[in-house]
């Protein structure tokens, strides 16, 4: 219901609209009065009704100038000015200072409902078209961040013409153009990660895409997942280093000021061409897999991670005697969380963190392929498998220790049988999921036409935080929400387009979307062609 708040001086006035409008029973909220303006003010501040009736004519502060400061402080108010014959006058500016409806006095109880239902369909008008402006800005920001996750997909991995990826960049606002570049990786996460809105988590991205805004040489790319990447561009090293520098320093503070959040990040080093930002992001994809290995709240650079092998690993960040134990804690980990692209990463740099002096032992290699395969094991067990599709260790004499008198047999032998465990975790993970995703599914299906189906209304159906749900889905449907529930809706456009004779708008409305300007704005834009266009284009080809 509508708040309403009266002002009006005369006494006899105020309380027989007070007392004779049946409030409740119209839909309405009386929620507070006064007797001139400058007491109504700080009162209509704290209330913050939808809609003020205010007398033209009081002591202290007048209707209009109540109405201004209003209007100044809350512009979403509607105002209901009463005034006396001899004060028409004031219309005007009455006006011009934003006043929604002008009652001439005397005024009776029913005329001041005609005019408060009058004020309530506006108000409701009002909230529906800025509910679909979020929908839209929502789902154009979907869109946007989903074309950068392919551009820089595309980016990293040479797949386009340079020419075509700068014409890209220029279509998403992006000026890829630079002399030298690095890349960053980054994610962070909710310690107690139990509550369906990760208000600290959601805090950190609104501070980090703040402290960015406006900065042409840091661009924010969300890979999905919880995993960010940043791309650093200047036109000296020097500048990209500082430019480096600055921001980190900036968003370490802002990271640090939330105590219930974890980070973890990895910098690669700068190159020189746009074609090498494969290299800077295989760079920091190595330092950024030692968050399986290293605690949380670390920033590496690239160079850095070539230090932390051997007797400096150990001395500051492991503690001798319990080595074994942690390290083990760390692969438990990482085969439980660990995604199959960072496999190679973790495996590497897992093995050079070792004590150089016992990876130089024949013994000690053969205890680590052992080991490793035992963990493996008892992780696929754990998981109520069979472990025969793990790869056994060959322990045949000559060839075996032929074959680890190197790192490249062991390294190689070790990221195959983790390939196999989780390749067995996922299936399983694919199986329970599926059954998810498929009520996921269906219930889109059956109430894509609701104009403000969410993201949260689905992930709620499906009993999974959204964040949680938005990775699932993406992850087995190729998709984002946004884009499975728009193309569902313009599939179902086009059936109507071209099997009946329904208007454009209603065809709109009829797929979820009330504003019929936004229907077709979305249409060409996927379709590369307007509503009528496809559905005259259809009957001719029919």
């Amino acid at each position: 219901m509508l708040k309403v708040f009266l002002v009006e001086d005369e006494i006899v006035v105020r309380k027989g609209i007070k007392n004779n409008v049946n409030w409740d029973e119209n839909g309405f909220i009386f929620s507070g009065e006064a007797s001139d303006g400058e007491l109504a003010y700080p009162m209509i501040k704290n209330i913050k009704p939808d809609i003020v009736i205010t007398d033209i004519r009081m002591p202290f502060m007048n209707g209009l100038e109540l109405s201004r400061l209003i209007k100044e402080e809350m512009p979403w108010v509607k105002i209901i000015i009463l005034s006396g014959y001899e004060e028409f006058d004031y219309a005007k500016e009455a006006i011009e200072v934003g006043v929604t409806k002008y009652l001439l006095k005397p005024i009776s109880v029913a005329e001041l409902l005609d005019c408060l239902r009058e004020v309530r369909q506006s108000i409701l008008k009002e909230k529906e078209e800025r509910l679909n402006q979020d929908i839209y800005k929502r789902e154009m920001k979907e869109y946007e961040e989903d074309k950068k996750r392919r551009l820089f997909h595309n980016i990293i991995n040479n797949n386009e013409p340079l020419v075509r990826l700068l014409e890209k960049g220029k279509k998403l606002n992006i000026e890829l153009s630079s002399v030298v570049y690095l890349i960053m990786l980054f994610r962070f996460n909710e310690i107690n990660d139990t509550s369906k809105v990760h208000t600290e988590s959601l805090s950190v991205l609104d501070k980090l895409n703040r402290l960015i805004k406006g900065n042409d040489n840091i661009i924010h790319f969300d890979l999905l997942f919880g995993k960010h990447a940043l791309l650093f561009k200047a036109t000296s090293l020097e500048d990209l280093i500082n430019e480096k520098d600055r921001f980190l320093e900036s968003f370490i503070e802002v990271l640090e000021s939330h105590k219930d959040i974890n980070y973890f990040g990895g910098i690669g080093n700068p190159v020189y061409r746009l074609g090498d930002l494969g290299k800077t992001f295989a760079q920091a994809s190595r330092a950024f897999a030692y968050r399986y290995i290293l605690d949380s709240n670390k920033i590496l650079n690239f160079e850095e991670i070539v230090n932390l092998s051997g007797d400096k690993l150990v001395s500051d960040d492991i503690d001798l005697i319990n080595l074994q134990q942690l390290d083990r804690s760390k692969v438990e980990t990482f085969l439980k969380s660990g995604s199959k692209e960072d496999i190679t990463y973790f495996v590497e740099e897992y093995f050079s963190s070792l004590n150089n002096n016992e990876t130089s032992s024949l013994i000690f290699r053969q205890y680590i392929i052992l080991d490793m395969y035992r963990i493996v094991c008892s992780f696929v067990e754990e998981l109520g498998c069979e472990t025969d599709s793990i790869e056994t260790p060959s322990f045949d004499s000559l060839s075996f220790t032929s074959n680890i008198s190197g790192t490249d047999y062991i390294l190689s032998y070790i990221i195959r049988i983790f390939e196999q465990g989780i390749g067995i975790r996922d299936e399983i993970a694919t199986r329970e999921y599926n059954d998810i995703i498929d009520k996921a599914k269906n219930f889109i299906n059956t109430n894509y036409s609701q104009p403000d189906l969410s993201l949260n209304d689905v992930s709620a159906e499906v009993y999974l935080s959204p964040a949680h749900f938005s990775s699932v889905f993406s992850q087995k449907t190729g998709k984002t929400f946004i884009q499975y529930l728009t193309e569902l809706r313009l599939k179902k456009a086009k059936e109507l387009l071209v099997c009946t004779n329904m208007r454009i708008s209603e065809i709109g409305y009829s797929v979820g979307y009330k504003d019929s300007h936004y229907f077709s704005y979305l249409f060409k834009k996927t379709q590369n062609c307007t509503p009528s266009h496809y559905r005259s284009n259809s009957k001719i080809g029919g």
